[in-house]
């Protein structure tokens, strides 16, 4: 299974970091100067976790924007909370 969000197409983006040199010119000094420029990935924060999909549980890689924002939907844990649900279809 890939590192991509199922839900958002969240994945691995690449970038660059920079390392820092010097002291501030308000603290003193002659100002911060870049001493390494090296190349970097950035991972989304994926879980894996159990979700339903088209009726059916099934487990998936979903981003933690994704689950906060309520774009996945987990099942029910108990089951007290079916019926609850097949006693409101009946009706």
């Amino acid at each position: 299974m890939p590192s991509i969000c199922q839900f958002t197409g969240k994945k691995t983006s690449r970038g660059m970091k920079r390392a820092w040199r010097g002291q501030a010119i308000s603290k003193g000094g002659f100002g911060l100067k870049p001493t390494g420029i090296t190349r970097r990935t950035f991972k989304p924060n994926l879980q894996e976790i159990v979700a339903v999909v088209d009726g059916v549980q099934t487990r998936v890689k979903a981003s933690a924007k994704a689950i906060r924002t309520g774009l996945v939907v987990k099942p029910l844990k108990r089951k007290f909370g079916y019926t609850r649900q097949q006693k409101a279809a009946q009706a």
